[in-house]
């Protein structure tokens, strides 16, 4: 599977909405969509050549700063060690050594070794073969390989497999409860579950959305201190 270099044209955004259901849950989350677009443009995500370092990606930046996850996947491959085989076949606290840098690396070595395990026995260590899956079988797989959440499934699915699965995260969480469009009391399927219920299911809207929350979060609605005057959300 040859990575997408993804280029999502303001062009097949729109026409997406404009064959979709007007009104309601799906006209204001496109509205959000804009606004975010308009002020930080296309994102580009996910940082990767192959589908495969993409989801060792999405494990890795659990709980660490993408800096971090960059220097852990350059140790493996500078070690060869960036493939299905190759880490299957490396011991484990050799790969825990390789990905120092991304933090908890004993914990996540052991979560690496659990995707590969599957990838190898289950699909001949094939990114390919995972990808012809429907995506809601691959999903209920991934969540069942220790170490693995839903956000980082659905990571796996977005961004590796090209799959329309859309990702929540603390950032998604943060912005919309600050603008009361959500409470503490949900959780991440059913936030998770209103963006597939009222957007179409689109890798490019979805890949996009999700890298531009990204972006408002570490650039206005901090945790502490947000600057909330120049967000380009401010008054939404």
């Amino acid at each position: 599977m040859q990575q997408r270099q993804n280029r999502c044209e303001r062009a097949h955004i729109e026409d997406l909405e404009a064959h979709f259901s007007p009104g309601g849950s799906s006209e204001f989350l496109f509205s959000l969509f804009w606004q975010l677009y308009d002020f930080f443009g296309p994102q580009h995500w996910w940082p990767g050549q192959t589908p495969f370092e993409i989801a060792i990606g999405a494990i890795l930046t659990q709980n660490t700063a993408w800096k971090n996850v960059e220097k852990a996947i350059g140790n493996l491959k500078e070690s060869q060690g960036l493939s299905p085989s190759a880490i299957w076949a490396m011991p484990e606290g050799e790969l825990a050594g390789l990905i120092r840098p991304a933090g908890y690396y004993n914990i996540k070595a052991g979560r690496l070794r659990n995707f590969v395990r599957v990838l190898m026995e289950q699909f001949d260590g094939s990114m390919e073969d995972l990808a012809a899956r429907d995506e809601d079988a691959t999903r209920e797989m991934l969540l069942e390989i220790k170490g693995i959440g839903p956000e980082t499934a659905d990571s796996i699915i977005l961004y590796a497999l090209e799959k329309p699965s859309f990702v929540v995260d603390a950032y998604t969480f943060r912005i919309l409860e600050r603008h009361d469009v959500i409470d503490s009391s949900w959780d991440y399927h059913m936030l998770r579950d209103f963006f597939m219920d009222n957007l179409p299911a689109d890798v490019c809207l979805f890949n996009e959305f999700h890298a531009l929350f990204v972006a408002a979060g570490k650039a206005f609605c901090k945790p502490r201190r947000p600057a909330c005057d120049d967000c380009p959300l401010d008054g939404f």
